[in-house]
This record gives structure tokens, C-alpha cells and sequence, in this order.
């Protein structure tokens, strides 16, 4: 990662690391502690993870974050048609790391892994999506990462409310 990245606060980059392997960064202007825990309590999740431009609902939000629990997110806004992503957080570090398993496809899914290191009261994020195959990543696309920049935006939203109060 550039070092000119680190200093940016606000600026999303997205990186194909390797033909397995997608790699965001954002720095943001909030201490890993609240960062870690937008990514960790259900109620401050649900409140910036959706990009607001799709117009979806996030249904339900159940998440146990530490080693061994597990997740799912269900969105539409027929109960009768939704659409689940869930999996198991294989290392959870507070205030530090988070990685779970997508195991929404049925088969072998990606694993994220979201690393935050805290300098100065800033926080710069990491976020490793590793597919299982570069056929996986081929398919999945760009859209979840595309999706990203609105998603952390909409974080930065919400942290500078909670650094404020």
C-alpha cells in the first residue's frame, strides 16, 4: 500500500492483489475502538453498511462477533424473497482484526479478513477479500467492492456522530 494512502483520511482504494485476492483501504478520523465497534454491534451496523443508493433493506442483522460465533444478514423487503449472507468469524482481536467465512454460495466462499491499526487517533482499515479460486473472484465481480466507497462513506457518517457525542 502507498504511503500516500495512509495520510488520506476519507479516500477508499480498492486493489486487485492477486488473481485470488481484492485489498480496500480507507483511513478514517476516528480511534479503532469505535471503528471496531461499527463493525461489531449490530445497532451501529445496520445504520451504515447498506449503501443508501440501492434502496435495500437490511432486514434482520445477527451478529455474535468473536471467534467461533457467527452472522447473518438478511435484506429484501419481501419476507418471502430474501437474500441471506451469513458465515462463521474464524479470529476476532478487538479493536484490532475481524475475519469471518461468506458462506452464502454453498460452496467454498471468500474469507475477509478487516485489520485496523490506530495512529494518532486516526484508524487505517484494511479489508482482504481472498477467494477461494480466481474463477470465484472472476465471478463475484467488482459490485460488492464498487459498493464499498458509498458503504464507508456512510461509515464516516457515523463515526464522526459518535466521536461527536
Amino acid at each position: 500500500m502507498a504511503e500516500a494512502n495512509r495520510s488520506e483520511t476519507g479516500r477508499t482504494t480498492v486493489q486487485k492483489a492477486s488473481d485470488r485476492e481484492v485489498v480496500v483501504t480507507r483511513v478514517f478520523n476516528a480511534p479503532a475502538r469505535l471503528v471496531f465497534a461499527a463493525w461489531s454491534k449490530p445497532d451501529l451496523f445496520r445504520k451504515w453498511w447498506v449503501p443508501r443508493s440501492m434502496g435495500m433493506t437490511l432486514r434482520s442483522c445477527e451478529m455474535d462477533v468473536r471467534t467461533g460465533g457467527t452472522y447473518r444478514l438478511e435484506f429484501g423487503d419481501d419476507p418471502a424473497n430474501t437474500l441471506a449472507f451469513f458465515g462463521t468469524y474464524l479470529d476476532v482481536v478487538p479493536d484490532q482484526r475481524i475475519v469471518w467465512t461468506n458462506e452464502e454460495s454453498g460452496e467454498a466462499g471468500s474469507v475477509t479478513t478487516v485489520t485496523l491499526v490506530e495512529q494518532d487517533g486516526r484508524t487505517q482499515l484494511e479489508l482482504r477479500e481472498r477467494y477461494p479460486t480466481k474463477e470465484a473472484l472472476d465471478e463475484a465481480g467488482t459490485g460488492a467492492q464498487d459498493a464499498l466507497h458509498e458503504t464507508f462513506a456512510q461509515l464516516d457518517e457515523l463515526l464522526a456522530a459518535l466521536t461527536a457525542s
